[in-house]
């Protein structure tokens, strides 16, 4: 075991109830021969992650989760695809976490990222041990044709990247996240996140690359604030049953099923904020 695995471990051991260290157990986890899946994860790692981040979760951010149980399947493929902002992608480390805890047997989200991130030092690492991956058809394919969970924000970087006044108004909506559920026969859950476009105002950019990224933010805050989140997960869009996979070749049946899961999105991010009694609360 590596010296990475065994502190994890420790770690873990002392911080996590037995009871949650018993019921990640249940990851599904296929060693490649080395110890890690062929992208990097561990569940080691992936219980390092819930320990680390669930004092953001449960105290700085308290996440409220409305539906996960319902909408995501307990077993094979399926895309989360949800809307993205706040400069920095806390969303997808609440959402990573919240699916984690909300679904039996446990279930790891497998974050596909732009493509700067998994060569981001240290970090790029750390995150595909707990079951990040690149952005490219290939891992996607791999993935879902294994029956794993991708959470896929189709915006990329420009929801994060959108200034204050722009919040919660969804940009261009890739069409990717369809193609591939549409061609390996996966439903598509959308999510709806409150919150995370006032943690951290953007007003303007740098335009100066660093490390892979394509501008450095300019925020009002220099860390994100103590927003309350809200996860609103909305009924699975069937599009393993509505569409034939040779429909993941023709353009209008694409965009047509990229609409549904945008405006589903919309309507949850719509629901969301009419129903939160305020940002903070």
């Amino acid at each position: 075991m590596s010296l990475s695995l065994a502190v994890a471990r420790l770690l873990t051991a002392g911080a996590l109830p037995a009871e949650e260290r018993e019921r990640l157990k249940g990851l599904r986890f296929a060693d490649a021969g080395h110890g890690f899946d062929a992208f990097g994860m561990h569940p080691d790692i992936v219980a390092l992650g819930e320990v680390l981040l669930a004092p953001l979760y449960d105290r700085y951010f308290r996440v409220s989760s409305y539906g996960a149980e319902a909408a995501i399947p307990t077993d094979g493929p399926a895309v989360i695809a949800a809307n993205h902002s706040g400069a920095l992608p806390v969303d997808g480390a609440m959402l990573w976490l919240d699916i984690l805890r909300h679904t039996s047997p446990p279930r790891v989200a497998r974050t596909v990222a732009d493509h700067f991130v998994p060569m981001l030092p240290v970090i790029g690492t750390l995150f595909a041990r707990g079951g990040m991956v690149g952005g490219s058809r290939g891992n996607a394919r791999v993935l879902l044709e294994a029956g794993e969970l991708l959470l896929i924000f189709p915006e990329g970087v420009p929801g994060i990247a959108k200034h204050f006044r722009d919040r919660y108004k969804l940009q261009d909506w890739r069409v990717g996240h369809v193609e591939l559920a549409i061609r390996h026969g996966a439903p598509v859950v959308p999510v709806g996140v409150v919150g995370g476009e006032e943690q951290m105002p953007q007003i303007g950019r740098i335009p100066i690359q660093f490390a892979g990224a394509p501008f450095i933010p300019v925020t009002l805050t220099p860390l994100p604030m103590p927003v309350h989140y809200h996860l609103h997960y909305g009924d699975p869009i069937r599009t393993d049953l509505d569409y034939r996979p040779e429909h993941a070749d023709d353009p209008a049946a694409v965009r047509e099923a990229a609409a549904r899961v945008k405006s589903a999105v919309q309507a949850l991010v719509d629901k969301g904020l009419a129903e939160r009694p305020g940002i903070f609360a």
